[in-house]
């Protein structure tokens, strides 16, 4: 008998599906062992075919008799088509590292025993309020399919994920809840295991490949039903009877895989939940704009407006010019009414969070006498200082050089840093405010200093002020904190990006969110930018979503975005500037010629130079995607096509 067989690399032009022999029945999806070149690598059998007219080898070992679930399937073949993904690429989505490797057997994380377990599958009930139990009824109004809870920042949206999967489960189906950051796993998983103990099984990133290995074998061989929380790969667990998919903050872009395969968790779960024939939640307090207008058309759209807790209060928001020196009389970065809101917290035992999006400490330097910027050798965008290290840092390839003594270009010994990030931030509180416990948090944390590592100490208000990026602003949950300071609102509003407005918006309304949960009768939020006319602000200081979705849709039917659009971003890098813009031009050409397609000129990629050579890109849109996936099929190799990009930087 004879079966093709995908694997997780690319021979030839075989795009990973090769054909093999076996002398007994196989079943599809079921993961076996064969021999590619001179490798052993694993594979998906994916069908049975008649003996082919050329010399095929055999099929070395069976891993699993149990074969993969079929929406497992259907899913690899939803991102290969809908998202233009090489299947080689898609296999390693799938199977997780060293599945061939024999395993010592373990407990999952989150379960007594990897045995079947005498618990009932009767679960607790969760308190629902008034508002909580009129959006579940509203949800399962919706039927099954994608559906959206536009829930408020503390409305309990959480309590409500849990109710649908207790339903699940007491159904005798598995649920798949997946979270943005690992940050916010623990505290999901520390929830959701009140309420289901050992059903629960985690999946994410820290995890070893021995314990990812034998997360999938767990899953892959139960027949019981199971909760699977983690960030976007959790969505491929082998669970052999879903019943439910959630996805909580919806809205992030970290649901969007950047390298390849690229493609959307949110898609291929909705995908995968009209397969089945199940619900996929999307949770969201700010959803995409995108998801908001699709609802509304579907009428899947569930709106919970209230606040969870009756103890709730809206907090007290303040403006603050960066353009009136005034109003920062006592220090540059801080203005007067957050230094004094700091102030007042550390006398009352309550904490302060300052979010600033940009990490390190300075972003620009520059000599100041010939003007001379320093820039990555590689990526020719501006270095940022880390002053702790005293390095010049790229964010975006990761180079790094200790700051020179004199200008590289004139020799003078003027350097100058502007700017400011969070790692300046953090040492201009700790002179402030000697006496308190000050702790930054984004990108640069040392393995073990973490937010999700000492999650429990900024809880229990062992840390006084919090200082950090966008981590600090999704889905946390501090008693003690009473006041958000944003330094720069209004930073991210000048980026060359149709989504940039949107972001901005989510953020801020996120970490207004923070605060006003109901723990303390204190609540308040100090906002400062140089923009405070901006209507982005209005909306997000107003906590007007609907407001804010109506304005940016009207921006986006002008402008030809989606939703009203589909969009691709097409780049290619050469390692001569001449060759790049040959190419970017001869397709640019080749594609204004399609029907229906509107093609931008061509432009350099945000980040234009790396160590690879010259980027650039061409933004292709079109009403209808079956025309903008044709289009992009007529690219060449070399060119690296993102449909449906978060972002387009």
């Amino acid at each position: 008998m004879f079966y093709e067989v995908l694997v997780g690399r690319r021979f030839g032009q075989s795009d990973g599906v090769l054909t093999y022999n076996f002398d007994s029945s196989l079943s599809t999806g079921q993961i076996v062992v064969v021999s590619v070149g001179r490798a052993e690598v694993p594979g998906i059998v994916i069908k049975k075919v008649a003996q082919p007219d050329f010399e095929t080898k055999t099929i070395l070992k069976i891993l699993y008799t149990k074969p993969l679930p079929k929406h497992i399937l259907k899913a690899m073949e939803f991102i290969a088509d809908y998202y233009l993904a090489p299947m080689d690429a898609v296999v390693n989505l799938v199977l997780p590292s060293g599945v061939m490797k024999n395993r010592r057997k373990k407990n999952l994380e989150g379960s007594e025993d990897g045995s079947k377990t005498e618990q009932t599958m009767n679960f607790p009930e969760i308190p629902l309020g008034t508002a909580q139990k009129k959006a579940l009824v509203g949800l399962q109004k919706a039927g099954e399919g994608t559906k959206l809870l536009n829930g408020v920042t503390g409305s309990g949206k959480t309590n409500i994920y849990v109710e649908e999967a207790r339903r699940a489960l007491e159904a005798q189906k598995s649920v798949i809840l997946l979270v943005p950051e690992i940050a916010l796993t623990g505290q999901v998983v520390r929830f959701f295991q009140e309420f289901f103990g050992d059903r629960i099984v985690m999946i994410h990133s820290k995890q070893t490949e021995a314990e990812r290995h034998l997360v999938f074998e767990e899953l892959l061989c139960s027949e019981e039903p199971k909760v699977v929380i983690g960030p976007r790969s959790a969505l491929f667990a082998p669970v052999s009877n879903l019943g439910l998919i959630i996805i909580d903050e919806a809205h992030e872009n970290t649901y969007y895989q950047e390298n390849t395969p690229k493609y959307s968790a949110v898609r291929v779960a909705s995908a995968m939940a009209g397969e089945l024939g199940i619900s996929c939640i999307l949770g969201s307090a700010t959803p995409t704009v995108t998801d908001y207008y699709l609802a509304n058309e579907k009428n899947s759209l569930v709106v919970l407006p209230e606040k969870a807790k009756d103890t709730a209060i809206k907090p007290e928001i303040e403006l603050v010019d960066f353009r009136c020196r005034e109003n920062f009389s006592k220090n540059r970065y801080f203005s007067n009414s957050l230094l004094s809101a700091i102030k007042r917290n550390l006398e009352n035992g309550h904490q302060t969070l300052i979010f600033h999006n940009r990490r390190g400490s300075a972003p620009l330097s520059l000599c100041e006498k010939c003007g001379e910027e320093l820039v990555c050798p590689h990526c020719y965008l501006p270095l940022t200082l880390h002053a702790d290290t005293y390095e010049l840092v790229c964010h975006t390839c990761g180079f790094k050089e200790k700051v020179p003594m004199v200008c590289p270009k004139c020799g003078a010994p003027d350097l100058i840093h502007k700017g400011f990030g969070t790692k300046l931030l953090e040492v201009e509180l700790k002179k402030l405010f000697p006496k308190a416990q000050v702790r930054r948090f984004d990108a640069d944390n040392k393995k073990g200093e973490g937010l999700e590592e000492i999650y429990d100490e900024v809880k229990n208000g062992g840390v006084d002020i919090l200082v950090g990026t966008q981590i600090l602003a999704k889905g946390l949950d501090l008693p003690k904190l009473a006041t958000v300071g944003v330094v720069q609102a209004d930073a991210g509003l000048l980026l060359p990006d149709f989504a940039a407005e949107e972001r901005v918006f989510q953020l801020l309304t996120q970490v207004i969110g923070r605060v006003g949960r109901g723990h303390i009768n204190t609540a308040e939020v100090i906002i400062q930018t140089f923009r405070p006319e901006h209507p982005v602000l209005s909306f997000a200081l107003s906590e007007d979503y609907e407001g804010f979705a109506k304005y940016l849709l009207e921006r986006r039917r002008k402008s030809g975005f989606p939703p009203f659009r589909f969009v691709a971003k097409c780049e290619i890098t050469m390692k001569t500037e001449a060759t790049v813009l040959r190419k970017v031009r001869e397709a640019t050409k080749l594609l204004r010629g399609r029907p229906g397609i509107v093609v931008s000129p061509p432009l350099p990629a945000f980040h234009e130079h790396t160590a690879r050579g010259y980027t650039w890109q061409i933004i292709v849109r079109a009403s209808r995607r079956k025309a903008l996936v044709e289009a992009c099929r007529e690219l060449g190799a070399n060119w690296r096509v993102a449909l449906d990009p978060p972002s387009l930087l």
